[in-house]
């Protein structure tokens, strides 16, 4: 497991992954976003190749030759190849128990 603030990074065989997920889509700097801060605007990022795949059953990534991942507050991370799930920490609010943690 690899950790970066609020994102958690969970290491997962190929076939746990959804099929028919779609794609996501780069930022305009190329980076393939996991989480963008509210609070700030920085986003925990891969930079480099990979797909991130999203959709109602979560979010998954794919580094086939590895990758890292960076945010503007916190030190890179190096990830190794392979699948991950994304999942995003959350905070209990009364009314509003689904709230990401503001980052």
């Amino acid at each position: 497991m690899y950790r970066q603030g609020d994102i958690l990074i969970v290491p997962v065989a190929e076939e746990e992954v959804p099929r028919q997920l779609p794609v996501a889509s780069r930022d305009a700097r190329g980076r393939l976003v996991l989480a963008l801060g509210e609070a700030t605007g920085h986003a925990h990022a891969i930079p480099g190749p990979g797909t991130l795949l999203t959709g109602r059953r979560g979010e998954f990534l794919h580094l086939p030759a590895g990758g890292r991942l960076v945010h503007e507050e916190h030190d890179p991370i190096s990830l190794p190849s392979g699948w991950f799930r994304v999942l995003r920490q959350r905070e209990y609010v009364p009314g509003d128990y689904q709230r990401f943690v503001a980052d």
